[in-house]
């Protein structure tokens, strides 16, 4: 099979998936060109793909590095926009829940956000993007160990946050 052919059929498979990596790696909606970019370079790259890795991996290790280099480009972090915030339907929670659910939502990306680089990528890599300890360590180019360690703490950090979060709230705290 020719290697457009391969890239064609990779695209159709994983063509969403890494749609919503870039999403929440950018946070931003806007990645289209990120994502068409991610394929032209595998397209480029895909004779050195020896197929030791998974697809799904390459591509994203690839697309990480296009949106770092996108970072680098723009030279500023943007915020997610809310319209990518999972939303509940209004029918299965009380107004007030689903307000406090939403904030809460909306706490946590924005604490990913502001995370160290490492902390945030292994926090979507893991936790959003549900990929293995495996994957998300061909992804980063560490150990497995470093990715358990760097996921503990980073989810430490989160429930701090979030248990700070709940007691301003509860107390009326500013």
């Amino acid at each position: 099979m020719d290697k457009e052919r391969i890239i064609e059929d990779l695209f159709q498979k994983y063509n969403s998936y890494i749609y919503h990596f870039l999403v929440y790696y950018t946070q931003s909606t806007d990645v289209e060109d990120l994502v068409q970019e991610c394929f032209l370079k595998a397209l480029k790259g895909i004779q050195h793909f020896e197929g030791k890795a998974d697809p799904k991996t390459w591509l994203v290790s690839i697309a990480r590095r296009v949106a770092i280099d996108h970072h680098r480009r723009k030279k500023r972090l943007l915020y997610l926009p809310e319209n990518i915030l999972p939303l509940i339907p209004s029918n299965q929670l009380h107004l007030e829940e689903y307000l406090i659910q939403k904030e809460e939502i909306q706490q946590i990306y924005k604490a990913i956000n502001e995370m160290k680089r490492k902390d945030r990528e292994v926090l979507i890599l893991r936790g959003i993007m549900d990929l293995s300890v495996l994957e998300t360590a061909e992804v980063l180019g560490w150990t497995k160990n470093k990715v358990n360690v760097t996921l503990h703490r980073a989810l430490k950090k989160l429930q701090i946050q979030s248990k700070e979060w709940k007691e301003e709230r509860d107390y009326g705290i500013q």
